[in-house]
């Protein structure tokens, strides 16, 4: 039965590949010549031989022992990688993998004994635990190497069990790192040589790189060695801070905690792990800056900037940048020095002399501290400001006078500035210090007095200068503060114009004068006022102003021309037994020489009498005259000063290398007079402004309180002011029924029409 089935699919299978239509090959239909595709099993695995798996193990056994025991292994490398595969296919892993930890285990548990020993010193115990370690490393690595195929086919497929090279790591934590001796040995072993090294001692940092990295594989660093080195740390910088700040100064301080820095950030880089490198910086900074703070701007800060100790107070800056609240800190005790420092040299009137260019010097000295040590910041800039700014107003009206001084000091001809650009230079640094001003009203009435004198005397240095100044002025304060100022300029250029005009006007006229006459014709609001003084002059100088004033009414009538004598000044030929020369002198002087045409000897009551010449300023023009540098006259009784029974006659012996001499009026000490005249004017003007504001203000709201007012006052007022001056200002305007008080609440004002 079973045959004819089988004869029953042959058939058909043969007639399926007869009919077969596609693109193969055919079969023929006959069964003898018909290929067979055979598919036959695998063969059996051979069985391991019955002691193989034991025999194999011993084997490696004896290898592991030869590498951890450091003798030479009996057998092939490649032969033991190639006896651990073969057990590794047979499922024999589970139990290699054990007993391989095991022969592990044994052997690190027994390394522990080499360490129980007393009498070694703390640094050959590190040598020993580093060669142990070592050992340990290369010992793992060469077992691994053999393992290999255990390690990355039946310890990769399960997650739970350990590498064979974290397991290495894992027995020597645990039976040797983590026993509490060892651990305790090896960490204070550890911080004794970093003590030592911090106190200038050489120690073998490739040791400590080892044992350290050492702690940070077995992930015990911080736990066991990180707190305890911190701490350390903390206690040594604390006792270094105290102690030094008491021993050492400032400069030589702030060099040893930057020292220090650099030596710690070396440590990190050398062989501390990088986790430790913000908390030690932290550590050290703290201790040995951020505790000291005040103690080294207290004892150092003036000293470094009184002595421009510029890479003493970059560092100071770059350390303190790094502690918390240090810039801040830094920030106010720079203020206050600024304050202290610049408040003596406005507040010493001694030193009025050489305010300004102290001034001057003062900020291009925290300038550069700025740029140079404190990296232009913002903060420190804008502080600067405010300081200059408090102590200059200190002392009022005093430096605004200076200032307007100084500027005529380097505007007058004869300054010994090299070049236009370095005058250019000081303005533009005068115009800093300028803007710190509260009261720029003293400043313009100084430098209005000053500039009248330049341009009347011809003693301006350049035009250029002057007009440049101006510009500055008037770009800081706006136009109205230079409108005055601006207004002589146009004065003086056209007094040029009318002058050219006069000399044509003079060669038309019937008798041209031998005196040369040039007028300077000032407008009376643009110009400083000047007390009038009435002198006797001579007939042709009369004349001649006669002829100018009809000249002058004519093209310009309903004006009024008022002299001012104390301004003129004039050049006068002379003849000396060593021959003529030219004098150039004021007119007062003019007036007390040309009297020596008349006479050989006067007195100075005579000469007073003739002349008209106040008698202080006539004291003052005989002084020039007869016992200055250049004696045009000779005093009788010789001396240094001009007292009234003195007389006085013409010296024919006047010798001078000069053809024209310049002989110089002795100045008033500008004198408290002059100088009393041009504040009070200020303070008078002041009192104008403020009547004008009130005014204006109760004009615009026609009833206001009274702390209102005082408050709009304040805004619109460019000068300081007390409020018991405005006080007084607006008592004065009810008096003279510009406004009222409320009859109900007193502190309230009514505008009255």
């Amino acid at each position: 039965m079973a045959e004819d089935t089988r004869q029953d699919k042959r058939a058909s299978f043969s007639a399926l590949t007869e009919h077969s239509t596609n693109g193969m090959a055919r079969t023929s239909g006959k069964t003898g010549a018909s290929k067979k595709l055979v598919i036959k099993n695998f063969k059996d695995r051979p069985k391991l031989a019955e002691n193989y798996t034991e025999d194999t193990w011993l084997k490696l056994r004896d290898a592991v022992g030869a590498i951890q025991n450091s003798t030479s292994i009996k057998y092939n490398l490649e032969e033991l990688y190639q006896a651990v595969e073969n057990l590794c296919s047979y499922k024999v892993s589970p139990t290699l993998y054990k007993q391989l930890r095991q022969v592990c285990e044994d052997h690190v548990r027994a390394q522990i004994h080499q360490f129980r020993e007393e009498s070694m010193d703390n640094l050959s115990f590190l040598k020993r635990m580093n060669r142990c370690w070592q050992d340990h490393c290369r010992q793992t690595i060469m077992i691994r190497s053999i393992f290999l195929f255990l390690d990355r086919t039946y310890v990769l497929q399960n997650s739970l069990l350990p590498s064979i090279w974290d397991t290495g790591l894992e027995l020597f934590r645990t039976h040797i790192v983590s026993d509490g001796a060892v651990q305790k040995r090896t960490v204070e072993g550890i911080l004794e040589q970093i003590e030592l090294e911090r106190n200038g001692e050489t120690v073998d940092r490739s040791l400590l790189r080892s044992l350290l990295g050492m702690l940070s594989d077995l992930q015990v660093y911080k736990d066991s060695f990180e707190e305890k080195f911190l701490t350390e740390t903390n206690r040594l910088y604390a006792a270094e801070g105290q102690r030094l700040m008491q021993e050492r100064d400032v400069p030589e301080y702030l060099h040893h905690v930057a020292r220090r820095l650099e030596e710690e950030n070396d440590r990190i880089v050398s062989y501390l792990d990088q986790s430790t490198q913000k908390p030690l910086i932290c550590c050290v900074e703290k201790q040995l800056l951020g505790e000291h703070m005040n103690a080294v701007l207290q004892k150092g800060l003036s000293n470094l900037l009184d002595e421009n100790r510029v890479t003493e107070l970059a560092l100071l800056y770059q350390l303190f940048s790094k502690v918390k609240a240090g810039l801040p800190t830094l920030l106010q005790f720079w203020r206050d020095y600024i304050k202290s420092f610049g408040g003596e040299i406005v507040c010493t009137p001694e030193k009025d002399k050489d305010m300004v260019q102290d001034l001057l010097d003062f900020k291009d000295k925290m300038d550069n501290v700025v740029q140079s040590c404190f990296a232009r910041n913002e903060a420190f800039i804008n502080a600067m400001k405010e300081a200059f700014e408090t102590f200059i107003n200190k002392r009022p009206n005093k430096p605004a006078e200076l200032i307007a001084k100084y500027v005529d000091s380097k505007l007058r001809a004869g300054n010994k500035e090299a070049t236009e650009e370095e005058l250019e230079r000081i303005l533009d640094k005068i115009m800093i210090i300028f803007r710190f001003i509260h009261g720029k009203d003293v400043f313009e009435a100084f430098y209005k007095k000053d500039l009248a004198k330049r341009l009347l005397v011809g003693k301006s240095a350049s035009v250029d200068a002057e007009k440049s100044m101006l510009s500055k002025l008037k770009h800081e304060c706006g136009a109205a503060f230079t409108s005055k100022l601006e207004g002589m300029f146009k004065d003086m250029e056209l007094s040029k114009d009318i002058m050219i005009q006069f000399k044509q006007y003079m060669q038309n006229q019937s008798e041209p004068s031998n005196i040369e006459l040039t007028v300077n014709i000032l407008t009376m609001g643009y110009w400083p006022s000047y007390t009038p003084m009435e002198v006797h002059l001579p007939s042709e100088m009369v004349k001649l102003q006669e002829v100018f004033k009809l000249f002058y009414l004519g093209k310009h009538s309903g004006r009024k021309l008022q002299w001012q004598p104390t301004l003129g000044h004039a050049v006068l030929k002379a003849e000396f037994k060593e021959g003529k020369k030219e004098l150039q002198v004021s007119l007062f002087q003019t007036l007390v020489l040309l009297m020596f045409n008349e006479g050989e000897e006067f007195s100075m009551e005579e000469i007073r009498s003739a002349t008209g010449i106040e008698e202080g300023e006539l004291r003052r023009t005989l002084q020039s005259l007869a016992c200055g540098k250049a004696r045009v006259l000779n005093k009788n009784p010789r001396g240094k000063d001009v007292e009234d029974g003195d007389r006085f006659n013409f010296n024919n012996d006047f010798k001078h290398k000069l053809f024209r001499i310049k002989i110089n009026q002795i100045q008033m000490k500008e004198t408290v007079e002059e100088q009393v005249s041009t504040t009070e004017r200020v303070f008078q003007d002041r009192q104008y402004q403020i009547d004008a504001a009130v005014v204006r203000i109760m004009k615009m709201r026609k009833t206001l309180c009274h702390n209102l007012l005082i408050w709009e006052l304040y805004n619109q007022l460019k000068f300081p002011v007390k409020p018991g001056d405005l006080k007084k200002r607006i008592e004065s305007l009810i008096d003279r029924d510009y406004m009222e008080r409320d009859k109900e609440i007193p502190n309230q004002y009514h505008y009255v029409a």
